[in-house]
């Protein structure tokens, strides 16, 4: 099983990346762009099968190490 972790920054916490990313745009002339979010994706493979046991793996995952989740909001995407 195939799991894709998307992570980003909540909602209120400032993101300098995402900004950069929205004045590069800018500069290149899309000035329809009103707001850019930077986050990343982390894909696993899973040896597990069972899709629940696969969202609870993920979860203690993303709660360990994969999302600082102070500051960072994560949604699970399993792919059997």
């Amino acid at each position: 099983m195939k799991a894709k972790v998307h992570v980003t920054l909540k909602r209120g916490v400032l993101d300098p990346q995402g900004k950069a990313i929205a004045h590069a745009l800018h500069t290149l002339g899309f000035e329809g762009v009103e707001d850019v979010r930077a986050g990343k994706v982390i894909e696993l493979t899973l040896a597990s099968t069972d899709e629940a046991a696969a969202r609870k793996e993920v979860e203690a995952m993303c709660g360990k190490l994969l999302a600082n989740t102070v500051i960072e909001d994560y949604a699970i995407e399993l792919v059997a």
